[in-house]
């Protein structure tokens, strides 16, 4: 497959790298870039054959089957306008549109081009969060009740992500959208997020959006999802998340303690993504862009256009997202809990699960199983009718 894309900076260079590492069929082609030296050198470092400053003339080439976008948020709607024009296939980076009205119009574009829309969010395609996500699809930790997703760091490396207009908000819509479509993951995708209570502030930087935000989303079936979103975080970049189910729990620490640690003077340079010194000790990363999701993501990209199959992460989880991270904006300005407006909502319509209870017999219900020190074995149990909470030694078996 021949790749257009369409920006030359900070991501589009992680992008590049990680399409550089692919399938051998698969190659990145040309670039656009507003400016066009950018799109020059670009061009020179990635030995591509063709450069412009001209999303349509980028976009609209014969030789070009995919169009990946890696421009600022508020540049999104009207580059993937280009890719439906020209009947391209689009993969858009995150977060898909600055706000949920954006986002729908995006998605409406690409189904009505008849063109695939892959959302790249790179953070559910890492190692550790597919394997945790099939464990929880097999039933490993029982039905999830809680899931929290947390990204921290000392800021973006660009002046738009800063400038409100451009960006549609702060940390919250750059960072939350992640930790946003972690706990829909886990949780399930075909569960309706209902309302969200959320408090957000600007706490260091001189800047009209907020650097910091905590959220709690309420989904259809009784789970929670929570995130913990920072651009106030000193030193390096946090990545963790953590689930709790019936039957287990998960928790992951993606990228700032990485298992490999290296003492500098300082004599290096790049150590890894959001590292805020070169020299002490330092958490290099061994292969970012495989640790940060990316060479998976455009695996199941490419696979879905090739199979004319969904990916895993589409435009309309894309919007999801965003109409999630609107709902958040209404909560932290009236400080109450905030309905999560969702236009053609595609996953299950139940309302209420009601709670996940275990029968221990057709009379109660189990409510725990304890050892004690003493090394007996107790059950607490509910009676169903009454209410009665009973506990009861357990006698083992010689």
């Amino acid at each position: 497959m021949n790749i257009a894309m369409l920006g030359s900076g900070f991501i589009a260079r992680f992008y590049a790298d990680s399409l550089q590492a692919q399938r051998a069929k698969d190659k990145l082609i040309s670039v656009y870039s507003r400016n066009i030296d950018k799109a020059k050198k670009f061009a020179d470092d990635y030995k591509l054959s063709f450069y412009s400053d001209d999303m349509d003339e980028v976009c609209s080439r014969p030789d070009v089957d995919v169009v990946v976008i890696s421009l600022p948020n508020n540049l999104h709607e009207a580059a993937v306008a280009a890719c439906a024009r020209a009947k391209k296939h689009v993969l858009c980076t995150k977060p898909l549109g600055r706000n949920a009205a954006e986002a729908k119009r995006m998605l409406d574009m690409v189904t009505e081009a008849g063109i695939m829309g892959g959302y790249l969010e790179d953070l559910c395609y890492t190692p550790k969060f597919l394997k945790s996500v099939k464990a929880v699809k097999d039933g490993s930790i029982g039905k999830v009740l809680w899931a929290k997703s947390r990204e921290a760091h000392p800021g973006p490396h660009s002046d738009w992500f800063w400038d409100h207009e451009q960006s549609g908000g702060g940390a919250m819509v750059d960072l939350g959208c992640h930790c946003v479509e972690i706990a829909r993951g886990y949780i399930g995708k075909e569960i309706r997020p209902v309302e969200v209570m959320c408090w957000m502030a600007t706490q260091v930087h001189p800047i009209k959006a907020e650097d910091s935000a905590i959220g709690l989303i309420k989904y259809a079936n009784g789970a929670m999802g929570q995130f913990e979103v920072s651009w106030c975080f000193r030193g390096g970049m946090d990545l963790r998340d953590e689930v709790m189910g019936t039957e287990g729990t998960i928790w992951l620490n993606n990228f700032l303690r990485t298992g490999f640690e290296m003492f500098s003077t300082g004599q290096g340079s790049y150590v890894a993504e959001k590292a805020e010194s070169s020299s002490g000790w330092l958490f290099p990363v061994g292969d970012e862009v495989h640790e940060l999701g990316y060479t998976n993501m455009f695996t199941d990209m490419f696979n879905a256009i090739e199979n004319k199959t969904e990916p895993l992460e589409t435009f309309y989880d894309g919007y999801v997202v965003n109409a999630i991270l609107d709902a958040c904006y209404s909560s932290a300005k009236s400080g109450r809990w905030e309905p999560v407006q969702i236009e053609g909502w595609r996953g299950d319509t139940t309302e209420n699960y009601g709670p996940n209870t275990t029968s221990y017999d057709e009379n109660y219900y189990l409510i725990k199983k304890e050892i004690l020190p003493s090394g007996e074995h107790k059950l607490i149990l509910k009676h169903k009718v009454t209410g009665e909470v009973e506990v009861r030694d357990v006698k083992l078996k010689d």
